[in-house]
């Protein structure tokens, strides 16, 4: 499992790099949401158990999309614009994936994704590791 106090530290990170952003998850590539949070005092519109759906559908979702990745080149960012909110999936690493939702009225959001939000993963994608797993790993 990621080293918690890492996860804690990305989440506020993350949450407090544009005020449009609403909520934040990090889910594995198995789809299981490893942590979420929210902006303070947000009502949230999902309930606990449907951010939970909500991961393990966006993981595999993503899935699908490799298939024409050779072709098309890799997929920097997926969104979905709703009525009430905007959805971003990120893949941070091979094994993680940055779910977050932005305020439906977020001025130019692949600005706010492509300055802010990307570059943050991109410099803390090698702390998302499996702590457990990499222990295992014998050094050459």
């Amino acid at each position: 499992m990621i080293e918690y106090d890492f996860l804690y530290e990305f989440s506020k990170t993350m949450l407090n790099l544009d005020p449009s952003v609403r909520w934040m998850g990090v889910a594995s590539k198995f789809g299981i949401l490893v942590n979420a949070e929210h902006r303070e005092g947000l009502e949230q519109l999902m309930t606990d158990e449907e951010n939970e759906e909500y991961a393990a559908l966006t993981v595999t979702r993503h899935k699908t999309r490799l298939k024409f990745q050779p072709k098309i080149g890799d997929l920097i960012y997926a969104v979905g614009k709703y009525e009430k909110i905007i959805r971003v999936t990120i893949k941070i690493n091979e094994d993680y994936f940055l779910l977050l939702t932005l305020d439906i009225d977020a001025k130019d959001y692949d600005s706010i994704l492509v300055e802010k939000v990307i570059p943050l993963v991109r410099e803390r994608r090698n702390e998302f590791v499996d702590k457990d797993a990499s222990l295992g790993k014998v050094k050459v």
